[in-house]
């Protein structure tokens, strides 16, 4: 987007600006536009090329909007859609940016005819959550990981790959459905694509390498894990102290009491030492001669996973304070840790505390190690969302269906409000059009036919198949999406699209001092 758009702060005299909303919305349609042509299985590819020539080849909704130029504020909203979206469920962030952008379309329309943007927005989130409310009606809930549902799911997410169908499926049943429900755990944030690795699942962890001391675990079975997020180095002497006396001789008091605490770590028999900052070369020094395996610079997510799958509790360095009965009480244990070379990263094998799973996915070339890894990362994720809230039918069928509730709906709601609630039903529609529009046909003729016929069968599952362009049950065809995706996708677009209704002008701020 063009950082010189002269839409993009238009000035202020003090009184209302009624170019602001046109311009927002403007920047919202070229956001949106970006991402259309990728929807539906006919959807093609974006490229994405810098100032440097690099060029990025992708139908990934959320990675176009966050590395396409946006200048324009409401087309940083947009992007920060994207991004919630993606964090959320995993997938979906084309679907929000449409609905966002029809609905901003829809309520600009409503606002021209004269109708106040404060009710355009009431009648928005009216309609917003009425549909919502019916969307969960509408799911199909799955209670077994072995629902053949689920395999379908992974499939059309994982763009019908079925290596990566079968790695996510497989990790699915290694974690278990428990897991899989809890509200922070991630099965995509379990993927690692690699160019020099085969294809396979395995209960363990595959953290970063970090930095390792060049020693193993001497002992066979059962490792001793310490988990310290933290660094691990002698506690620091408050800055501009060292000139004196007292703070020279406090400095070699820690450096001393830091020694003896390593020694005693050697001396508890922890086999490994994971630690999330940098650990003090002398200490290093003194682990390895006593062949205790370090880790060191790992991320805090990866301190958090290691913690859980050994069962062990992260501690700070303060914590290494403690008796030897206190410290068995907060370390791990793990059957396997190896250090591998062609991957660079550590293999973290059979902890006793709760399962996990890595899902290891080859590539064949350094280049496409990126790409492998996103579909498997959004085939887990879609997974996991219809585990959390089932599915429904997909093709934009369910999103036709509810524009007709909305309908419905909208008769039932006095005043202006309506309005707003009939750009709800409008907004709909969005799905269905752009994916028959990127298969070929006419969106206007299609989508007419299926709102006809699924108000004669009273069926919310009909839509059309992008390789006929005849009119097809969406379930049978095996095309569904996760509850989650869609759910969070309406409602993150119905608040996105009321705050950029509600702006009512747009001002540069002043430069800072």
């Amino acid at each position: 987007m063009d950082s010189g758009d002269r839409h993009q702060f238009p000035p202020s005299d003090g009184k209302p600006q009624t170019g602001a909303l046109r311009a927002n919305a403007e920047a919202v349609q070229q956001m949106a536009a970006a991402v259309a042509g990728t929807l539906g299985p006919k959807g093609l590819d974006t490229m994405l090329v810098d100032d440097k020539g690099h060029v990025i080849i992708t139908n990934d909704g959320v990675t176009i909007l966050n590395k396409m130029e946006a200048n324009h504020p409401a087309a940083r909203m947009i992007a920060n859609i994207s991004r919630a979206q993606q964090e959320e469920v995993g997938d979906g962030t084309t679907t929000a940016t449409l609905l966002t952008a029809a609905l901003v379309e829809e309520g600009e329309k409503q606002v021209n005819k004269g109708v106040p943007v404060a009710k355009v927005i009431a009648g928005i989130r009216k309609g917003v959550q009425f549909a919502l409310e019916r969307m969960q009606e509408m799911a199909n809930p799955i209670w077994d990981l072995e629902d053949e549902w689920l395999q379908r799911i992974a499939y059309t997410a994982g763009r019908e790959q079925e290596d990566i169908t079968e790695l996510v499926i497989e990790a699915a049943m290694m974690v278990g459905r428990e897991k899989l429900l809890e509200r922070h755990f991630r099965l995509s944030e379990s993927v690692v694509a690699h160019p020099r690795a085969e294809s396979n699942i395995f209960a363990g962890l595959l953290p970063s390498r970090g930095r390792v001391n060049r020693t193993r675990p001497s002992t066979e079975g059962s490792l001793r894990v310490l988990v310290i997020a933290d660094d691990l180095k002698p506690e620091p002497v408050v800055e501009g102290s060292l000139g004196t006396e007292a703070g020279f001789a406090k400095q070699e008091k820690l450096k001393q009491e830091f020694e003896s605490t390593i020694l005693f770590l050697v001396e508890q028999a922890i086999d490994l030492i994971v630690v999330q900052g940098e650990v003090d070369p002398h200490a290093e020094e003194l682990l390895t001669d006593a062949e205790r395996m370090v880790i060191q610079q790992i991320e805090a997510r990866e301190i958090a996973r290691i913690a859980e799958h050994t069962g062990a509790r992260a501690i700070k360095r303060t914590g290494l304070k403690k008796t030897g009965d206190e410290l068995d009480g907060i370390l791990g244990v793990c059957e396997e840790v190896e250090d591998d070379e062609s991957l660079q990263r550590i293999r973290i094998l059979g902890g006793q505390g709760k399962p996990v799973a890595t899902i290891l996915v080859a590539a064949p070339t350094e280049e496409l190690v990126d790409e492998r890894e996103r579909i498997t990362k959004d085939a887990a994720a879609a997974l996991q969302a219809a585990i959390r809230g089932g599915f429904l039918p997909g093709g934009g069928a369910s999103e036709l269906a509810l524009a007709r509730e909305v309908e419905k709906y909208r008769d039932t709601v006095q005043g202006m409000e309506a309005f707003g609630v009939a750009a709800v039903a409008e907004a709909l529609h969005r799905p269905m059009v752009q994916v028959v529009a990127n298969a070929g046909f006419n969106p206007l003729e299609k989508v007419e036919e299926v709102k006809v016929l699924q108000l004669k069968r009273q069926s919310s599952s009909l839509g059309i198949d992008c390789d006929r362009g005849a009119v097809c049950d969406m379930v049978d065809m095996g095309v569904v999406d996760p509850l989650p995706v869609k759910y969070h996708a309406l409602q993150a677009a119905g608040e996105v699209s009321a705050a950029i209704l509600r702006i009512h002008t747009v001002v540069r701020m002043k430069k800072a001092d």
